[in-house]
């Protein structure tokens, strides 16, 4: 994590509206297929399991590059926050739910 840098490009686009209000409709998607269907179910809570480990694993296994590579996040991070302020400047569709 880039605690240290103030702002984080991936918050940002996960916080825009057209962003947020998809990854809801696919969650609520997921949730409601997972509850309708009991085979599914125990497929995806296998899916869960296995994608956590694989997270976890990946995680502590670049740890060491990403400490090292700190800098050059910090200055793509910086970049693509400006590209962001820029996106939503020329694309005012940004800051509304997907339904508008």
């Amino acid at each position: 994590c880039l605690s240290h840098v103030q702002e984080n490009v991936l918050q940002r686009v996960l916080q825009l509206p057209v962003v947020s209000s998809t990854c809801e409709t696919l969650q609520r998607t997921y949730t409601s297929t997972k509850e309708a269907h009991p085979l599914m179910a125990s497929v995806c809570e296998v899916y869960e399991r296995g994608v956590q480990g694989a997270g976890a694993l990946a995680m502590w296994g670049m740890e060491p590059v990403v400490r090292r590579l700190e800098p050059q996040f910090a200055v793509a991070n910086n970049l693509a926050c400006r590209g962001l302020d820029h996106l939503e400047e020329k694309i005012p569709a940004l800051q509304y739910p997907v339904d508008k």
